[in-house]
């Protein structure tokens, strides 16, 4: 009897926890919030059409969610019953870790973006800065390049925002102290962008 009540307690509090996790996430998206990520929304479409390349960097869970909606934003995007359409030039500059201990190594962590930027982007392309804490040096790097370039530039965060939120183009701030809320974020509004893109794949002209 008493073990199978501590079992209770503990289910308990994890259910009350989950719960309360649960809820920050929904709270960050507020109104304001969803505006933000349609404007995003809609140059990824605008990029898409026009098949101007995307790049999507960040630093540990952030550096593997950029890998995962770059998988979302090349595939996903033109799935569907009616057949495939082709998919958006999208690039996670975290993914090659060859390059990123070379530049690391060779020029300093703070290039790691900023340098494959140079190299690979466009002028009109799109750059999407994932970051918890925004200060980042090689994120806040990787705006400021990509501004010089011409490159519009979109800063995903949490906490304060931090340089990030003040130098992108847009800002989309998640005013969470937490950094797992904050990346669950990160993902939530990569997956909102690749539902909306996938309906209106019609738009995008075959290539």
């Amino acid at each position: 009897m008493g073990e199978s009540s501590s079992m209770t307690r503990d289910n308990m509090h994890f259910t009350e926890f989950a719960g309360n996790y649960i809820n920050t996430v929904s709270r960050t998206f507020d109104h304001k919030i969803i505006l933000s990520i349609e404007l995003l929304a809609r140059d990824l479409l605008n990029a898409w059409i026009e098949s101007k390349q995307v790049f999507i960097c960040g630093n540990g869970g952030s550096a593997g969610n950029s890998i995962h909606l770059a998988n979302d934003f090349i595939y996903g995007v033109g799935a569907g019953s009616d057949g495939k359409k082709i998919g958006m030039r999208v690039e996670s500059l975290a993914a090659n870790s060859a390059v990123i201990t070379c530049l690391a190594n060779d020029t300093g962590y703070e290039n790691i973006f900023s340098s494959q930027i140079e190299v690979k982007a466009d002028k009109e392309d799109l750059l999407i800065v994932l970051s918890g804490s925004g200060n980042s040096k090689n994120v806040v790097k990787a705006i400021n390049t990509a501004k010089r370039l011409g490159i519009k530039t979109y800063a995903i965060t949490g906490f304060s925002g931090g340089v990030c939120r003040e130098i992108a183009d847009n800002s989309i701030h998640f005013e969470v102290d937490d950094m797992q809320v904050a990346e669950d974020a990160q993902l939530i509004v990569g997956h909102l962008c690749m539902q909306w893109l996938n309906m209106k794949r019609h738009l995008v002209p075959d290539r």
